[in-house]
């Protein structure tokens, strides 16, 4: 008798761990009541209002496909360099925040659909944006760089001097600071926060490092993947996501979904 219960403890245990393996990931926020969205503070992807609220494209897009599942939407800021290890410890459910899918962000995400075009720029003090118009004046500068990021890998494949901080944000005031020759961050980001008529006036944009596109990553294997990339068809086909993108300035690098 007691080996027989010794048994079927351990065919329950091993049950257990199976099912577990195989749960649904969409099951599992659908139960907690709530998607948990790792960001960083990004424009015009994701930034706080005048009242702390995160909007941007990004966020109004995740708040809207929260709703479409009928759960709350929360977002937490996360050190983009340890964006994987937050997912895999459930830390947040999706990172969501103009992520750019790279190979290794594929082998270790599952992905939604590309939803957006990109690329990396060098930015610069605009009083020596004629200095560095071509990747080889490039040499000799030291660029701020966000930790883990598309920019920082660019750099990197460029043999070029890193300083590695925590946001894109970080980097544009290192350049502000002079505490940075220059940065490498998304193009998206650069054309909203760099220029006239945004607080970083006195910086631009000049080199153009790759193209790339953006996606939203969720656990490996979960079935929220699916779900997202059904809901971008949805919202393009209605154009409520090009509304979206209105809003944000972004419409010309929106990719059509279907």
């Amino acid at each position: 008798m007691k080996k027989l219960l010794v048994l079927l403890m351990a065919m329950m245990m091993i049950f257990s761990v199976a099912s577990a393996e195989t749960a649904s990931d969409k099951q599992y926020v659908l139960d907690k009541g709530v998607l948990v969205v790792g960001i960083t503070d990004f424009a015009p992807m994701d930034y706080k209002d005048e009242n702390g609220n995160w909007i941007g494209f990004d966020a109004d897009v995740a708040a809207a496909f929260a709703a479409e599942l009928g759960v709350k939407v929360e977002f937490v800021e996360i050190d983009w360099d340890n964006k994987i290890l937050e997912l895999d410890a459930k830390a947040v459910d999706c990172i969501w925040n103009g992520m750019t899918l790279t190979d290794a962000v594929k082998a270790a995400m599952e992905t939604s659909n590309p939803y957006m075009n990109n690329a990396q720029v060098v930015v610069v003090p605009a009083d020596k944006a004629d200095q560095y118009q071509t990747v080889e004046s490039l040499a000799d500068l030291v660029f701020a760089v966000e930790a883990g990021s598309a920019g920082e890998a660019e750099v990197a494949a460029l043999n070029l001097n890193a300083n590695p901080v925590l946001a894109q944000a970080d980097a544009l005031m290192e350049v502000a600071a002079g505490t940075s020759d220059a940065a490498v961050i998304d193009a998206l980001m650069a054309a909203a926060m760099v220029g006239e008529g945004t607080n970083y006036a006195q910086l631009t944009y000049t080199v153009g490092l790759n193209s790339e596109e953006y996606g939203v990553g969720f656990r490996k294997g979960s079935d929220l993947a699916a779900e997202l990339n059904a809901f971008l068809v949805k919202m393009y086909a209605d154009g409520q996501l090009q509304t979206i993108a209105e809003t944000y300035k972004v419409q010309a690098a929106l990719i059509e979904q279907k």
